[in-house]
């Protein structure tokens, strides 16, 4: 019987044995998952890039440092999951063999035994903050740099910066605020022509430029042209067609995405697109998203601490895995749908990015009210 790994003392000293025991089985339990969710998502990427890999002859020191750079982003991603699953089994282990039984009879309540464990999940929490907010974002741009520029040998000569980007292309120098990889938009364009002497031959301003059957549409265009030893032509234009060998593909390497980019240097972005006019709604919702995203791992333990302890013998571990699996599953689908209607502008950003998180946590606060102590 399990009961006999459970010191016969009493008061704080059997809570804080209690405490210890419960905290390193999370923890060894926590360690266990994340590390198979990052393994299991490295192989499956492995495979879906291999073809990629080997046909630009890539190094395994580019292939090992790829895939080395895209940790961060698959733990951050998969943390919720891991603190979901390490509680169902812990708890639900704690179940099936009586050891709850145990310590109900030693008077302590199972709320009391969920502290630690919350608080656990508490500081998971920051440290999952921490990550998005310092060690994606530049680990992501290594990984795309490795990818485009190292791999695929891509030439880009461009520079990001918070009010603009510029590119030079393959006939002129390009100069935008803003690349909507979702509607493969430029905003803000600015193109310069220069000849071989690096003489100023036409500049291009023009609101916009939609990639639209392959071929970039300019809207609202100042062409002017120089000409040698006379005034500069201007030429003004409502629409029209601009042949450029660059595709959306090319600028998606320079224009940052908001998982490039921390909490704060996302809002920055955000204030410098607000204040040109653009429309920011999409990456105010990824800013909002950065917030509600690390409360994830508090609901998950709320719910699995419930689902555990329903019954003083919740079934077996693959009934926990399974049930992490199906919760896990509905988080991401219900997170997902949310976020999607916050960038299309159906709701608010705020709403979007937070609505799972109350749906969630208020599951979750009354299945755990709910535990019989």
């Amino acid at each position: 019987m399990a009961e006999k790994n459970l010191p016969n003392f009493s008061g704080r000293t059997t809570v804080t044995i209690l405490d210890r025991y419960i905290a390193k089985e999370f923890c060894r339990f926590f360690l266990l998952v994340i590390l198979s969710f990052i393994t299991l998502f490295m192989i499956v990427d492995f495979f879906e890039k291999i073809r990629m890999f080997l046909s630009n002859h890539a190094t395994l020191g580019q292939m090992a440092s790829f895939f080395l750079f895209s940790v961060p982003m698959i733990a951050s991603l998969t943390i919720p999951a891991a603190v979901l699953l390490a509680t169902l089994v812990t708890y639900g282990s704690l179940a099936r063999t009586q050891e709850i039984v145990a310590m109900k009879a030693n008077g302590i309540s199972l709320y009391r035994t969920s502290l630690v464990t919350l608080a656990i999940s508490a500081v998971i929490c920051i440290i999952a903050f921490i990550i998005s907010e310092f060690i994606t974002p530049y680990a992501n741009q290594k990984a795309d740099y490795i990818k485009y520029i190292e791999v695929q040998k891509r030439q880009t000569y461009a520079t990001f910066k918070q009010h603009q980007i510029w590119y030079r292309g393959r006939q002129g120098i390009y100069n935008f605020k803003m690349f909507d990889s979702a509607t493969d938009t430029l905003k803000g364009v600015t193109i310069n022509y220069l000849d071989k002497k690096l003489n100023l031959t036409m500049r291009i301003d023009a609101e916009k430029a939609q990639w639209q059957g392959g071929r970039w549409i300019f809207y609202n265009l100042l062409i002017t042209s120089f000409q040698d030893g006379g005034f500069p032509t201007l030429e003004r234009v409502s629409q029209k067609t601009i042949e450029l060998p660059e595709t959306p593909d090319d600028f998606k390497i320079v224009q940052k995405d908001a998982d490039q980019m921390g909490y704060l240097e996302l809002r920055k972005y955000v204030r410098k697109i607000q204040s040109e006019g653009y429309d920011a709604t999409r990456y105010l919702v990824d800013l909002q998203g950065k917030i509600a995203f690390p409360f994830v791992s508090l609901i998950m333990t709320l719910i699995g601490i419930s689902f555990s302890l329903r019954s003083d013998r919740s079934g077996s571990l693959m009934q926990s895995l399974g049930a992490g699996i199906a919760i896990g599953f509905s988080y991401w689908l219900v997170h997902a749908f949310s976020m999607s209607l916050g960038s299309s502008g159906t709701i608010s950003p705020l709403f979007a990015a937070w609505f799972a998180n109350v749906l969630f946590g208020i599951t979750a606060a009354m299945m755990y009210l709910r535990v019989r102590t």
